[in-house]
């Protein structure tokens, strides 16, 4: 499908922005040269008659991404929690797309539910209500199951969203295929890695029964976390295309006035927030990937609440330990030791100048610390940090791009409830208590402990593999012509097989 037909969907896309105002306002918010900004608005302006019309109620941008579908939209939300960068206005103007946009009639969800779990709306539930949040691929009800009325919230996808899903992606590989064409010295960042990565976290969004596995994984991953809730996933009342959860009761992240009404301490709720996100993450690897403030509430108890778990992220073992070895470097300013991270994890190609690299680090943190994050231009440090990596050839690493996105939309998060929170101080006791916990001497013995376990499952495997290589070696062909490659019993236990299997035999007898 990635075929030229796409140049069209592209065309239409520029010309959507051009009709409805929102390519002026866009290029503005994110700086853009006045070169730039004339440029698109001539080679725009000839076009826009063949852009959507949009709703005319929303403001341009919106009324832009709206109009494009699903995938737009996306980018819209993380662009929503980042005031800093693209400035307080259009930042509340993009809100609306986390769970404020148009719904689908109510019909349609009731026949969807019924559809799905074989059974007539009316006969499962109470009460339906209207849909109390839609966002880009889903909207949710409240409802009240008739056998134990209890309250629930019901999540449906929207009608013939897949479809529409995959074409914005096709027409993303399109462009991101074009970029590797036209502008060689893009292809570091990878763009088609990094569109078929968006594509295989979304896709996940489109079967809810993924999701509920994933919310299920994740409330029981932070059952014991202290002010931390996940809802619990009702299994009987879940299928492909609807999910149903217990109903979660609190105030939304995106109301800062509700929060402070209720008594919420902003600036105490702001650290929280990105603390909690950093600690799930480094401690079990899986973390929730769309942390906005659509999908988070503040319950009347004081417990953060996390909602909406159709994209999650994983993380292995020793990626995060080089990430947390990253960011401490940072936090105590030891920008050496944050360069060879990088060089040892094969972040920076190994032809360039260490030296060179702490001290580009270094150009990059030292403006940032100890000041008020009011006082940081977020677009410029972005635009250094692009310079950085590409003066280094640093490609896209595509098993962080969800980590690090969602680093950027916690930190917008926490910045909109306290503007002047700096990320690395309180990022700090989070990431020194996982140091301490895995990179110190108990951490050394836990590894070695899980090697030895791992070599015991294979214990018994292991005569035997020995034996079928002592047959191979000494069979009459090869006695002759490999006599002198022959290994005693004794040289062939210190090769790397026969000492993994002199363990693997010593572990099993335990």
């Amino acid at each position: 499908m990635r075929g030229p037909h796409n140049i069209w969907r592209l065309i239409r896309t520029g010309a959507t922005f051009e009709r409805s105002g929102a390519m002026r306002l866009a290029l503005e918010a994110l700086d853009a040269p006045r070169s730039l900004r004339i440029a698109a608005r001539v080679l725009g302006w000839p076009f826009a008659w063949l852009g959507y019309a949009g709703d005319p109620n929303l403001p341009p941008i919106s009324r832009a991404l709206t109009a494009l579908g699903p995938a737009y939209i996306k980018f819209g939300q993380i662009m929503s929690t980042r005031p800093d960068v693209m400035g307080d206005e259009l930042a509340d103007e993009l809100k609306m797309l986390q769970d404020a946009l148009p719904p689908f009639d109510m019909e349609t969800a009731k026949k969807s539910v019924a559809h799905e779990l074989g059974q007539p709306v009316e006969e499962i539930f109470s009460r339906f209500d209207p849909p109390i949040a839609a966002a880009s691929l889903a909207q949710v009800h409240q409802a009240v199951e008739r056998e134990t009325g209890r309250t629930v919230a019901v999540k449906v996808l929207r009608p013939g969203i897949e479809r529409a899903f995959l074409r914005d992606v096709d027409a993303f590989y399109f462009a991101a295929r074009m970029v590797e064409l036209l502008s060689p010295s893009a292809r570091r960042l990878r763009p088609m890695d990094v569109i078929e990565h968006f594509e295989s976290v979304v896709v996940g969004e489109l079967d809810l029964r993924m999701e509920a596995a994933a919310a299920d994984e994740f409330r029981s991953n932070t059952l014991k976390d202290e002010g931390f809730q996940v809802p619990e996933v009702i299994w009987h009342l879940s299928a492909r295309r609807v999910m149903t959860l217990d109903w979660a009761e609190g105030t939304k992240f995106g109301d800062v006035p509700a929060l402070a009404a209720q008594g919420a301490d902003l600036i105490r709720l702001s650290e929280r927030v990105l603390q909690m996100f950093l600690k799930i993450a480094l401690r079990d690897g899986f973390f929730h990937g769309d942390m906005h403030q659509g999908n988070l509430k503040l319950a009347p108890n004081g417990d953060v609440i996390a909602l909406d778990f159709g994209i999650m992220g994983r993380i292995d073992a020793y990626t995060r330990r080089v990430y947390a070895e990253i960011l401490i470097g940072f936090l105590r300013r030891d920008y050496h030791r944050v360069a060879e991270v990088h060089f040892e994890a094969g972040y920076v190609p190994a032809d360039r100048d260490m030296d060179a690299f702490a001290q580009a680090l270094r150009s990059v943190g030292e403006p940032i610390f100890g000041q008020d994050a009011r006082r940081i231009s977020m677009a410029k440090l972005l635009a250094h940090l692009f310079d950085v990596t590409e003066r280094f050839g640093m490609e896209t690493r595509t098993e962080l791009i969800l980590l690090q996105r969602t680093m950027v939309v916690v930190e917008g998060v926490a910045r909109s409830l306290n503007p002047a929170m700096n990320m690395w101080e309180t990022a700090k006791p989070v990431v020194e208590d996982y140091i301490r916990d895995n990179l110190g001497p108990q951490a050394v013995l836990r590894d070695i402990a899980t090697t030895v376990r791992v070599l015991s499952r294979f214990g018994p495997l292991l005569p035997g593999m020995a034996e079928d290589a002592l047959i191979r070696a000494n069979k009459p062909a090869n006695r002759r012509s490999h006599r002198s490659e022959m290994l005693p019993w004794w040289g062939w236990l210190f090769t790397g097989g026969g000492l993994v299997a002199f363990i693997g035999l010593i572990v099993s007898a335990f």
